[in-house]
């Protein structure tokens, strides 16, 4: 993962804090796939704003999956180390 700015976490949080309220009414696999559903749509929207045209997206549209996948997948491994190690703390 890139460096981090200061309000990284807070805004990471937030999202966190938003699918926890959810979980009153859904069950936890339906909040997970709601947000990586929102995870995956707002970066396509981030990805197209880079763009000129729907042919320069399409062209780099290979590329563009392997970036964010490849992200995802740190984060995903960073985040499941942690709750491996502290699990006992983090699941009480």
């Amino acid at each position: 993962m890139s460096k981090t700015d200061e309000k990284f976490y807070d805004r990471a949080d937030e999202h966190i804090n938003l699918s926890n309220d959810q979980l009153n009414n859904a069950t936890k696999g339906e909040v997970s796939a709601s947000m990586m559903y929102g995870v995956s749509r707002f970066n396509a929207w981030i990805s197209a704003t880079g763009w000129n045209s729907s042919t320069e997206m399409k062209n780099a549209k290979e590329e563009t999956i392997k970036y964010f996948t490849i992200e995802c997948e740190k984060m995903l491994r960073e985040n499941l180390t942690d709750y491996i190690e502290n699990f006992d703390r983090y699941m009480k």
